[in-house]
This record gives structure tokens, C-alpha cells and sequence, in this order.
């Protein structure tokens, strides 16, 4: 990375740092609410930890040149590294400090873990007994998925953004595709109000069903954010409530549908729902995928349950929510499969999920159907390739479809060499389990067959982390981190 880049990226990422201060500094009353006085100290020390970073990175080089894509993209890709780490503060400290009783992240990568899967919108997590923990800790999980869901970036771009920073290049670097306004600070703040009103209304949904209220806060939080953390062992299934278990549904598609239709929503009608193309997509991907895993279950369970089973989980799997109502471990490997598959297309693009996105799956689809038409045809025959209503010129069509290619090549990529990675530094498990694991940290979903857990070697660990680091930023940040790290440029 040259001289002249560098202090770029500096300053972008020590603005990020404040973001996990901040939260630490919001989290202050759950401790004192919940009298867990011995949390206060973890909570202040990782506020200063983040002053400390914003200060020894943002004061020196405030005055560099405002970013461009490049630096956003490189500092997104250490930013979220940097903000994952000061999130495992609180889960460390805590768990090793006096009078918080026996917690699993004395380990320091545990706590690590704990607050990539966090920060990513994953909800892989290290707690086999999440129920036994501080009310502190299981807000401070809930809450790093909710602000991890939205974005670290557009959590900093709506406090801090001002003079000295380019909002439009970090915005787009984390991920972000699309706008609801011309200006982005527009576009994010807009964002937030969507997302706490539809945080409200998961709540609220919740606690009507049944939840007791603080259960409803987590999960409301974690659901909407297509998080998917839990305050019990068994997930969602804790309450076997049919209820629940459609207002949880709900939220999970509420959070993987696109903010800018969410938008529209808000001011035409749900009728926007059945016009936009990527939207009707995810609904009967959804459907689809439920009939099909359901009809998996006839043979293990009666018709009624084997359907809500299958409904519940693949829903979660295609939102990249990772929410369960029944362990996965006893499924067949074709289930696991269907349900691999959901996890690899995710939410749509502009939502909280992961996975590369069900409107990059469309341009796939569509795309190979149009190439046989064009070989069909004459060689001057101009075919536009239509994605829903809309027509595109080729060379868009060219375009979009190559782009769609390339990351879902990359994406494969980084699958597999995390499965070989795991099955090397976890041995006994069948493929089928290794890619569905595998599958879940890179899509961000958190859906899990039993591989993950505090006992995991280290070199395992880290390797689910880079996978939910580089699914969240769908991989082009990364390259571009290592790219600039090899080549001493960005």
C-alpha cells in the first residue's frame, strides 16, 4: 500500500472504531437495569479501547484526501477486523472478570468468534448454553447483530458522517448497492428509520404471540437483522409456539427483502411487493423451498410437522437468518443439502442477508436461457434480456451477467477451500455436514449441524471467521485488502 494511500485508510477505519464505543457506551444501562454491576467495568474499558484507536488513527491523519472506492474498500475490509475485535471486549473481559460465573469466552478467539459471527449477521456462536449468560452478554450479542445486520458503515456514516470523509465510496465498499435517495447520509438515515420501526414491529409481534418481553427484544432484534442469535439452546424451537414461529418467519423476510422496496411499501402499498422482480423471486423460492424440504420430512414425522419444520428452516436459510426450531444433525444429507443451496442464494440485494443475493441468481438463470435463445437466432438478431419487466440492451445484459459470474465463481471459491480448511482441522464429519457449516459462516446464516462449538482448534475457528468476514463483504473488499498488502499499492 503506498505512503499516500495509507493515511486514507487510517482515518476511515479509526472512525469506525467509535461505532463500537458508542455501542458500549448505549449498553451501559442493561448492566445497571439487570444489576450485573460487574459488567460496567468490560463495558467502559472497551469504550476506551475504541477512543483509543479513533484517537492514535483518526487525529493524525484527519486532513488526508477524502476516499475514493479503492481506500473505502480496503478500509472496509480492516474496518470490520478492527470492529470485531473491540466487539469480542465486553464477551472476553466479562467472562474472565470475578462474580460472572463459568462463560465460554475465557478463550480470547472464542470471544473473537463471538463477535464476527455478530458483527457479520451470522449467529454461529460459541454459547452451547446462551440461557446461562449475563443479560449483558446476550444483549451485547443481540446488539451486534442488529447494528452488524444494518452495517458498521452506515451506523458511522449516520452519527459521524461530515466533512473529511467520502460517504458514497464507503457505502458502496461495505456492500451497499443500492440507494433510496440521491444522497447517501439521505439514503442511510432513511434506512434506520425503516429499520427501527420494522425492529418495533417484530418486537411487538413477538411479545403479542407469547415471548416473554426480553426474549421478544433479542430476538426481534436478531430476526429483523436476519442475525439469528438466541437466548436458549434450542432457538426458536424453545417455545413450541406455531405463532411465534410465523411471526419470527415474518421478520426474517421482512429483513431479507431489498430497504428501497421496503421504502415504497411505506408510501404506495404492499402492491410493490408483487412488482418487484427480486422480491416475487424470494417468495417462491421460499415457498418452493418449503414444500420441498417439508416433503423431505414426510418419512420422519407427520405431515403437519414435517411441513412446519421445513418451512421454518428453509425460510431461515434463504433469509441468512439461521433461527432453528429442531436440530439438523439427524437430516437427511439431501435436506441439507436443499437447505445449502437456500443459504448459498440468500436475501435480496439492499437487505440485511447474506449469500449472493437472489437478484445475482436471477441474472444466472436468466442469463444461461438467454444465451441458448441468442444461439438459437441469427447472429444479428438483437434479443434483449429481460429481468421482469425490464429490457436490457446487451451489453448491459453482458455486463451484469458477468458480474453476477465472477462473484459467484469467487464466492465457490472461498466455499470450498473453507471446506477443505475445516474437514482438515476437524476430521470425522461427512461432506454433506462440512459444506453445510461451511456454508452457513459464509453465507452469514448461523444455521448449524453440530460442527461449531468452543472445543474447535483454533486454525478451525479462524477459518469460519474468514469466511464470515469475507461473506459479509461479498469478497471484493478482501481482494482488494490483499491485493494492496502483496502489491504495496491499492
Amino acid at each position: 500500500m503506498r505512503t499516500n494511500d495509507l493515511p486514507i485508510v487510517l482515518r476511515d477505519v479509526g472512525l469506525l472504531a467509535l461505532v463500537v464505543g458508542a455501542m458500549a457506551v448505549g449498553s451501559f444501562p442493561v448492566a445497571v437495569v439487570f444489576g450485573e454491576g460487574y459488567a460496567l467495568g468490560p463495558l467502559g474499558a472497551t469504550a476506551l479501547a475504541s477512543l483509543g484507536v479513533w484517537a492514535l488513527l483518526y487525529l493524525p491523519f484527519r486532513r488526508a484526501p477524502e476516499a475514493q472506492l479503492k481506500h473505502g474498500l480496503v478500509a472496509a475490509a480492516v474496518g470490520w477486523l478492527v470492529v470485531a475485535t473491540l466487539g469480542a471486549l465486553p464477551l472476553w473481559l466479562v467472562s474472565i472478570g470475578p462474580g460472572s460465573g463459568v462463560l465460554p469466552y475465557t478463550d480470547p478467539a472464542s470471544a473473537f468468534f463471538e463477535s464476527v459471527s455478530g458483527f457479520t449477521g451470522t449467529g454461529l456462536t460459541m454459547a452451547l448454553r446462551p440461557d446461562l449468560l449475563p443479560r449483558t452478554l446476550q444483549w451485547w450479542r443481540s446488539f451486534t447483530e442488529w447494528v452488524g445486520g444494518m452495517g458498521v458503515i452506515v451506523l458511522m456514516i449516520t452519527l459521524i458522517a461530515g466533512p473529511g470523509m467520502t460517504a458514497a465510496n464507503l457505502y458502496f465498499a461495505e456492500a451497499h448497492g443500492e440507494k433510496i435517495h440521491p444522497s447517501v447520509i439521505s439514503t442511510v438515515r432513511t434506512m434506520w428509520w425503516i429499520f427501527l420501526l420494522y425492529t418495533f414491529l417484530a418486537i411487538a409481534g413477538l411479545w403479542g404471540a407469547g415471548m416473554p418481553l426480553w426474549d421478544a427484544v433479542n430476538h426481534g432484534m436478531t430476526g429483523i437483522a436476519t442475525g439469528g442469535f438466541s437466548i436458549w439452546p434450542d432457538g426458536i424451537g424453545h417455545y413450541h409456539s406455531v405463532a411465534i414461529e410465523i411471526v419470527v418467519i415474518l421478520a426474517m423476510l421482512l429483513g431479507a427483502i431489498s430497504f428501497v422496496v421496503h421504502y415504497h411499501v411505506l408510501q404506495h402499498g404492499p402492491r410493490v411487493l408483487s412488482s418487484d422482480v427480486q422480491t416475487r423471486a424470494l417468495l417462491l423460492l421460499t415457498a418452493g423451498g418449503a414444500l420441498l424440504v417439508g416433503g423431505m420430512q414426510l418419512g420422519r414425522a407427520p405431515m403437519g410437522t414435517a411441513f412446519r419444520e421445513g418451512t421454518f428452516q428453509f425460510a431461515s436459510a434463504l433469509t441468512c437468518t439461521g433461527f432453528q426450531t429442531v436440530p439438523l444433525d439427524g437430516w437427511s444429507d439431501i435436506a441439507k443439502l436443499v437447505l445449502t443451496v437456500g443459504m448459498v442464494i440468500g436475501g435480496a440485494a439492499g437487505s440485511t442477508a447474506g449469500g449472493i443475493k437472489v437478484m445475482r441468481f436471477l441474472f444466472l438463470v436468466r442469463g444461461a436461457s438467454w444465451q441458448l435463445k441468442r444461439l438459437a437466432r441469427s447472429p444479428d438478431a438483437l434479443i434483449p434480456l429481460r429481468i421482469g419487466h425490464q429490457a436490457l440492451p446487451e451489453l448491459t445484459a453482458y455486463r451484469r451477467i458477468s458480474e453476477a459470474g465472477v462473484l459467484a465463481m469467487l464466492w465457490m471459491a472461498f466455499l470450498f477451500m473453507g471446506v477443505l480448511l475445516v474437514g482438515w482441522f476437524v476430521p470425522g464429519f461427512r461432506l454433506a455436514d462440512l459444506l453445510f457449516e461451511v456454508a452457513s459462516a459464509q453465507g452469514n446464516v448461523g444455521l448449524s449441524v453440530g460442527i461449531t462449538n468452543p472445543g474447535m482448534p483454533l486454525l478451525a475457528k479462524l477459518v469460519l471467521c474468514f469466511n464470515m468476514w469475507v461473506g459479509r463483504l461479498e469478497i471484493i473488499p478482501v481482494l482488494m485488502l490483499f491485493r494492496s498488502l502483496v502489491s504495496r499499492r491499492i
